[in-house]
């Protein structure tokens, strides 16, 4: 997509995967200092040693440092700190220590519909039960926590919902939590006695005027003891989004709160059995979370390169969504965070018709066309979920802002002509 790496990340990757460039010029002081500091936490000094099925000790001390500065002072233990393979690998082994019971008893797990397919996939895989809450795309594609109580209710008459995924900011519909949401979710899950999975893997990735990243860690804390002392809750992050987009390091990490004491004890245990997770995503993770301060030569640069990256992500965003609503047949909400425009289709019923003919969802069905007519790839909105009779896609924003122009029109012509042909 064009979009540059953050130098000061690969250098440090660099330096610890081949240590002898420690002697060179080339590369500035407070990257080698950290080079350094990961090298002695890591066996031998080498990343070609397993780590501790944790972590590597000082990579998530600094994950808890980092935590601590993003909420203001609420305190973060390393101990609760597990460095992950990417954030989908802690989910998924969250998912695994959480489903059990079977029947009416198996354990229920609600997901936000649109939601990131990664969830309905290792659901399924558990052979879990999937709760669906819909989120509001009247309302900015807000989560109303009536629709999480009717979910919940609904859901009792046949498995036991113990689970409630949030993704924030969305993925794929981009919206951001306001504060008084996440109060109320929480309080929903204490009442209810759920255990809270927050997704917080595009917290770097706020756009909209008056939208703000709220931890769920923080709120939980800012609630009083009587919530931070009981609601069970883990929340992930990862290198692959934000401004570094490193998705190939596969680094990520978990905070686990609250849970029993034997209960991690199995934790530990159950990512024993994968070993660790890769050593060089997690020198990755590390730079996301003790990124260079302000009296370290590498700062200046660090700071225009990930301003630049985020300053172009918000202006493509405002873009994306003021072209789609010139559009007719499309309506696209704001989209306040993350990297994806979900806009909202119209589809004719000759168009549907066809679809069927074709044996295909018809978001799916005019995905193809648009793939096959433009070249321009998109994923139908029924990958995600969406309520009966509405259709979608998704787009990612990440192309620069020449091309993402350019790729906006194309798809505008092809809607434009889709009508017409099934009017």
């Amino acid at each position: 997509m064009g979009q540059r790496p953050i130098t000061f990340l690969r250098q440090v990757v660099a330096l610890c995967t081949y240590p002898d460039l420690l002697d060179s010029p080339s590369f500035p002081e407070d990257a080698k200092n950290r080079a350094r500091r990961i090298l002695q936490g890591c066996g031998g000094n080498s990343l070609g040693s397993y780590s501790a099925s944790q972590g590597v000790n000082c990579i998530r001390e600094d994950v808890a440092a980092y935590i601590e500065r993003r909420d203001g002072g609420v305190p973060a233990d390393p101990d609760n700190i597990y460095l992950t393979t990417g954030a989908s690998d802690g989910i998924a082994a969250i998912l695994k220590l959480l489903v059990s019971g079977g029947g009416k008893t198996r354990t229920g797990v609600m997901i936000p519909i649109p939601q990131y397919p990664l969830y309905s996939a290792a659901i399924s895989e558990l052979d879990a039960i999937q709760v669906n809450y819909y989120l509001d795309e009247e309302n900015c594609w807000a989560l109303d926590v009536n629709e999480l109580g009717r979910s919940l209710n609904e859901a009792k008459a046949y498995c036991n919902p113990k689970v409630l995924c949030i993704i924030n900011p969305g993925n794929p519909t981009g919206q951001v939590q306001s504060r008084q949401c996440i109060e109320d979710v929480i309080h929903f899950a204490w009442e209810e006695k759920l255990f809270l999975l927050a997704d917080e893997v595009y917290q770097d990735n706020v756009y909209s005027e008056g939208c703000q990243f709220h931890s769920f860690k923080k709120i939980l804390y800012e609630m009083g003891p009587e919530y931070y002392n009981n609601v069970e809750l883990v929340s992930f992050h990862s290198t692959s989004k934000g401004y570094m987009g490193e998705c190939g390091y596969r680094g990520g990490y978990m905070e686990v709160i609250n849970l029993h004491p034997e209960i991690k004890g199995q934790l530990v245990k159950l990512l024993s059995v994968r070993l660790c997770p890769p050593v060089s995503g997690q020198a990755a993770m590390d730079i996301v979370v003790n990124p260079p301060v302000p009296e370290e030569e590498s700062y200046v640069q660090f700071i225009k390169e990930k301003e630049s990256v985020l300053n172009n992500l918000a202006k493509k965003a405002k873009l994306t969504e003021d072209l789609f609503n010139q559009v007719p047949g499309i309506y696209c909400n704001p989209l306040q965070g993350a990297m994806y425009a979900f806009p909202r289709i119209f589809i004719p019923s000759k168009a549907i018709e066809a679809a069927k003919g074709n044996k295909m969802a018809p978001d799916m069905f005019y995905c193809m066309k648009l793939l096959e007519e433009t070249g321009i790839c998109v994923v139908p909105g029924s990958g995600f979920g969406q309520r009966e009779g509405s259709y979608h896609f998704r787009m990612t924003i990440l192309p620069p802002v020449e091309k993402l122009k350019i790729l906006l029109e194309t798809v505008k012509d092809f809607h434009i002509k889709f009508l017409e042909e099934y009017a």
